[in-house]
């Protein structure tokens, strides 16, 4: 040690580990956030290749409904375009990058006990925070420098480029700066990062009824912020301001509450329970239930809230009438071949149900977080069978992401029919949009499985999968990529309803291969050894 060591001791160290675990995890983030931007707007020029197709269907970019979806548009250009159609959901991704790369590296390092052993070397109390989030801030400001070069070299103006980079940029630092906050709070990673998640989303809904309602609630929401932010048209600098202070607020918080804790420990302890487990809790399924059900509580407030959201938002779309007819076909292709309202509501049941495939993979890799912190171990001891341990999370998994679908759907529906004055018609509709999720969510399921079983350190890629669907249902359209690309992601195969036949064949084939999917994981983890750490 070249001098006194002080709280900030370490901090390269753990910055280099930080970076060298991550190296490959967050190349692919930083690459997939700066190329979405650039090809969105290279797709742009080709789609409104002058200033007449962009005036042609002006009022398409201004109806309510995909204001709710996007954000208000602040100039008719490529550049302005590009930022109404990309920002909502870069922005969102960024977030969600950052916040669980900080917790990643703070609260479930604790949890599995390495942070214990690090810390009897020479490491600073605040060191492995700030090396969380120095390593998140380099992935931001790698993000923002190539998007804005990559929207630069697609011919947009460098101004506007540096402001949606910036913009991107400043989002992700400061949900970093939230998980630094929300990451002393709990004791478990898996809450921490649902806590953060949930505040994310949060955001994007409040600026969602902001954009559409009582206009100061946009300004409630970070997302908001960095949308009005305004690039490629007329920028409002001023808003960074925003970002940086509540960023340094939250960092300070998270520093000032790690003070204040112990090792392992959280502000906020859990409740001891009682000596002697109750005749309630003395089964796999019962134990399984405890873990889940505040994850699932959460969950389904938050799909029923989106369901509602979004049902609200589809009561615009009917007056849209666009003279585009290649705007017209990607809609089409995102929601299916009738009117454009159905084809809308098709559309955002498909976000839907990819949002409430997220609870699918995270109720999946419980079993995962399970085994690397040991505690499986002391259940298998008891004489319970491996796959007994398994299907008891696992059907929270498979159950849960039906009741989640089925709640937003009648949310929806309600909403949504009590605008057209047709409640009792739209709720079936609407709930029957929403369950041909399922399936899909499903294969989610197998595949987390799957890795869990065969290949239990990938297991992170059921994220990657999810994420790769997401992109593919937001541009995969709009690029007029291949059909084959497309079937990549199973939520491609799911019947568009409303409005379209539905058709029980894809939904068979789609539960098939994510029972055979969830089979070969649970015969690998009936052979191979555990835990694996």
């Amino acid at each position: 040690m070249n001098g006194p060591m002080n709280s900030l001791t370490g901090t390269r160290a753990l910055a280099r580990l930080a970076l060298r675990l991550d190296r490959v995890r967050l190349t692919v983030w930083v690459l997939g956030l700066a190329v979405m931007p650039m090809a969105t707007a290279a797709n742009y020029f080709k789609l409104y290749p002058t200033e007449a197709d962009l005036r042609a269907v002006s009022a398409v970019f201004t109806n309510p409904s995909l204001v709710a979806l996007s954000g208000p548009l602040f100039d008719l250009s490529i550049g302005g375009l590009t930022a109404w159609k990309i920002g909502a959901t870069e922005f969102v991704l960024v977030g969600l990058m950052s916040l669980l790369t900080v917790v990643r590296h703070t609260r479930a390092e604790e949890e599995t006990g390495r942070l214990e052993l690090i810390r009897a070397t020479v490491v600073g109390r605040h060191a492995p925070l700030t090396a969380a989030l120095l390593v998140t801030a380099l992935a931001n400001l790698a993000i923002a420098v190539l998007t804005a070069l990559g929207l630069m070299a697609t011919g947009l103006p460098t101004v506007g480029s540096v402001a949606f980079g910036l913009a991107t940029g400043l989002v992700g630092i400061l949900f970093a700066a939230v998980a630094a906050a929300v990451a002393q709070l709990t004791e478990g990673a898996r809450t921490a990062s649902g806590i953060a998640s949930a505040v994310l989303g949060g955001t994007y809904l409040l600026r969602a009824v902001g954009d559409t309602g009582p206009a100061w609630l946009s300004w409630l929401s970070p997302t908001g912020w960095a949308l009005h932010l305004r690039p490629y048209a007329d920028e409002r600098w001023w808003v960074a301001a925003l970002f940086i202070g509540f960023a340094v607020l939250f960092t300070a918080a998270g520093y000032a509450l790690a003070g204040r804790r112990d090792v392992g420990a959280g502000l906020l302890p859990e409740r001891p329970g009682p000596a002697t487990a109750s005749p309630g809790l003395r089964s796999p399924l019962a134990l399984a239930w405890r873990l889940h059900r505040g994850l699932l509580l959460g969950w389904t407030v938050a799909l029923a809230v989106t369901g509602a959201v979004l049902g609200g938002a589809a009561a615009g779309f009917g007056d849209l009438q666009s003279p585009n007819q290649q705007l017209a076909d990607v809609l089409s292709r995102m929601g299916g071949r009738t009117d454009l309202t159905d084809a809308f509501l098709a559309a955002i049941f498909g976000i839907t149900g990819m949002v409430a495939a997220a609870y699918t993979v995270q109720a999946t890799l419980r079993l995962r977080q399970e085994e690397s912190s040991g505690r499986v171990e002391a259940l298998l001891a008891t004489g319970i069978g491996r796959l007994r341990w398994a299907a008891s999370h696992l059907v929270f998994a498979l159950l849960g992401t039906a009741l989640l679908l089925a709640v937003a759907g009648v949310a929806g529906g309600l909403v949504y029919g009590a605008q057209v004055h047709d409640v009792g018609g739209q709720v079936g509709r609407l709930l029957e949009a929403a369950l041909v999720q399922v399936p899909a969510a499903w294969v989610l399921a197998g595949f987390g499985t799957a890795l869990i079983g065969l290949a239990p350190r990938l297991s992170a890629l059921a994220w990657g999968a999810l994420i790769l669907s997401v992109l593919l249902f937001e541009l995969g359209a709009l690029f007029g990529l291949s059909q084959w690309v497309l079937d990549v992601t199973p939520f491609a195969h799911v019947p568009k309803l409303p409005g379209s036949a539905f058709t029980v064949t894809p939904m068979l084939w789609l539960t098939l291969i994510a029972v055979a999917l969830g089979a070969a994981g649970l015969a690998g983890l009936r052979r191979r050894d555990m835990p694996v750490a």
